[in-house]
């Protein structure tokens, strides 16, 4: 079986590095041909844990190559997947120009069977109008499927390779027996294969990332509320997780989600709610509720320290750790606001500066370590968890620091600890500790 992958973006390449390492013949196509050489070179674009490791051997293996003949990869694959982006309108629906547009020149290439596969989230009805293109222009067969990707960033390659379920939306037995033979390899431990149809795969994308977005979204309210009624979220979070009716994922409470999936995807939902005339209140709340936590975050802030001026130190750029996808992360915003208040804001992140620093450029300063931006530091603000930041040097980070005070958005440290230590501490939905 020889498959094309149309766009080399996150799902797209992952996918096609992860099909090849499977055995399968994978041609993965993009328009930018510097990227494709890049690519062609075993350099990976993004941060992603042995995406690397994997490209390089798969194209030492010869199993993938790399194109931007469209052509002649739609002309050796039977699988075309469609993982191109779906950016997000000013009105919060789905851009799908590049779905769309890709579906009409797929038109006027295409001579024999093919399975046109939507990797991309789109909204529902997305597969209905790419085959009623397909239907209208070609003069062979073509069947679309709707096979939705439910990847976290940072452990991407694993959730490909190991998935907990497939879900491939299609009224085509053709197609479903072709893509079950397809995704085999990947299902060999009894992980279900969901054959629906084509709305109702589009739409469990959407239901799902907007379900986890209401679990965090939850639980920053529940933290705010355990702080008013002096009670501690770590041990609520304890509590409720171990409930297996709820389990225990997504259930840390921080500083709201971001990155390219929730946000988007959830706005998404909410935008065709709104087409079809239906008021999603959850699904508002959950938007809303993301907004307001940060903005919380920065007015607990301002009421604890005067920012005018001041020398702010942030662990963590990228929305989540494993990665260096700045979109939609929290630290963004709250270096917006800091800037409004003159501080000289000193930035330490293991991968994302890069990007940061693209959108920053000499506004902010880029440490080389974490200790090295704590230097007379007046307060360090934790954004992102990455592992590094777990376990730091407290006796070093005091010595540094103009005033030993901690703003962390993700609960990195127990209470006894840092207590213990020294710090002043603020944390999400926990006592403050204060060093008086």
């Amino acid at each position: 079986m020889k498959i094309a992958v149309i766009g080399t973006g996150y799902v797209g390449l992952v996918s096609g590095v992860c099909f090849a390492e499977t055995g399968v013949n994978t041609i993965c196509v993009d328009i930018q041909e510097e990227k494709v050489q890049q690519l062609k070179n075993g350099e990976v674009p993004i941060y992603e844990p042995t995406l690397d490791i994997l490209l390089k051997r798969n194209i030492k293996e010869e199993r993938i190559i790399f194109t931007t003949n469209l052509k002649e990869a739609v002309q050796q694959a039977t699988i075309i997947f469609l993982a191109l982006p779906t950016p997000e309108s000013e009105d919060g629906s789905a851009d799908l120009s590049y779905v769309l547009n890709m579906a009409n020149e797929l038109s006027q290439i295409i001579t024999d069977y093919k399975i046109i596969v939507n990797k991309s989230t789109v909204p529902v009805g997305t597969a209905a109008k790419v085959q009623a293109i397909f239907d209208k222009k070609c003069t062979t067969k073509v069947d679309v499927v709707s096979n939705p990707e439910f990847l976290r960033e940072g452990y991407a390659v694993e959730d490909f390779l190991k998935p907990d379920r497939i879900v491939i939306g299609s009224s085509s037995e053709q197609a479903i027996t072709l893509m079950k033979k397809l995704y085999a390899p990947f299902v060999r431990q009894g992980n279900p294969v969901i054959i629906m149809d084509e709305k109702s795969a589009e739409m469990t994308k959407y239901a799902a990332n907007s379900f986890l977005a209401l679990k965090i979204s939850f639980m920053n309210e529940m933290a705010n509320l355990a702080e008013k009624v002096g009670a501690d979220i770590n041990d609520i979070r304890k509590g409720i997780g171990t409930d297996n009716r709820i389990g225990n994922r997504f259930l840390f409470p921080g500083i709201g989600y971001g990155g390219s999936c929730f946000p988007k995807d959830v706005k998404a939902l909410q935008s065709i709610s709104k087409e079809y005339d239906y008021d999603f209140k959850i699904v508002n709340a959950v938007i809303d509720v993301n907004q307001k936590q940060r903005e919380l975050f920065f007015q607990r802030m301002q009421a604890k320290i005067d920012l005018q001026g001041k020398k702010i130190a942030i662990w963590g750029l990228a929305f989540k750790p494993n990665t260096d996808d700045i979109r939609e992360a929290p630290a963004l915003y709250l270096i917006d606001e800091l800037l409004k208040y003159e501080t000289k804001i000193h930035v330490y992140d293991p991968e994302a500066m890069e990007n940061v620093a693209k959108k920053y450029s000499q506004k902010i300063n880029f440490g080389g370590n974490m200790y090295e931006i704590l230097e007379n530091a007046d307060a360090l603000i934790i954004v992102t968890e990455w592992n590094t930041f777990r376990t730091p040097d407290f006796n070093k980070m005091k010595s540094l620091m103009k005033s030993p005070c901690i703003f962390d958005g993700r609960n990195l440290f127990e209470l006894q600890d840092i207590e213990e230590e020294g710090f002043e501490y603020y944390s999400i939905g926990r006592k403050e500790i204060k060093n008086d």
